[in-house]
């Protein structure tokens, strides 16, 4: 091969593409959707209603998480354990959060079982959680429009207890009120509580774990 030819023969060569490193490979068996119910908005911070928000957000702080702002909620990815929690605080206020989940159930490719919806319960006291496989909404708006969205109730759920410490006819008033000084005392450690079960929920799966 001449100068010329050699010369030619590099500018028309093709790139290698770029190989796909096996590590950034996604397991979707791995994978979960982890979506904490709320509504956006400063009015709403360091509300009962926003319990779930609060959960997803000590998760991100403990572990230097940066959420992006996307569509339909904010998003950031949580790398534990060999799993990967895709972290979620739908924007779309609470009546609508089906809309978030059911988004970034197709988008990140997670199966429903895979779901995890954390939310607040005036039906269980203060200081209790309890996850459940599936069941009923409860009365709660967030799963209400959930199981419309995805046509059933057969999802994994965490309802951590507010309690029902109000009088007749004030519910809305103390599930969108603030913490009580007593109540955010023990507040971070239903959180830490709340966050090892989530864990739990991934890396054992719901079959094996303490319910």
């Amino acid at each position: 091969m001449n100068f010329l030819e050699r010369i030619i023969s590099i500018f028309s060569s093709k790139p290698n593409a770029p190989q796909e490193d096996p590590q950034e490979v996604e397991d979707p068996n791995m994978k979960y959707l982890i979506a904490g119910l709320g509504n956006i908005g400063a009015k709403y911070d360091n509300t009962r209603h926003n319990v779930g928000f609060e959960v997803i957000d000590t998760i991100a702080k403990e572990n230097d998480l940066t959420f992006k702002v996307d569509n339909l909620g904010s998003i950031t990815k949580w790398k534990h354990k060999g799993r990967i929690f895709v972290l979620l605080k739908p924007s779309t206020y609470m009546n609508l959060s089906g809309k978030a989940v059911r988004y970034w159930l197709q988008k990140e490719k997670i199966k429903q079982e895979n779901l995890l919806i954390v939310l607040d319960d005036l039906n269980l006291d203060f200081e209790k959680i309890r996850i459940r496989q599936k069941g009923k909404n409860g009365g709660h708006n967030g799963l209400k429009h959930i199981d419309e969205i995805l046509g059933g109730n057969n999802y994994p759920r965490l309802r951590i207890g507010i309690g029902d410490n109000f009088q007749r006819g004030r519910q809305v008033d103390y599930v969108l009120g603030e913490w009580s000084k007593k109540e955010e005392e023990v507040l971070p450690e239903i959180i830490d509580k709340a966050i090892k079960k989530i864990v739990e929920f991934g890396t054992v799966g719901f079959q094996h774990m303490k319910k």
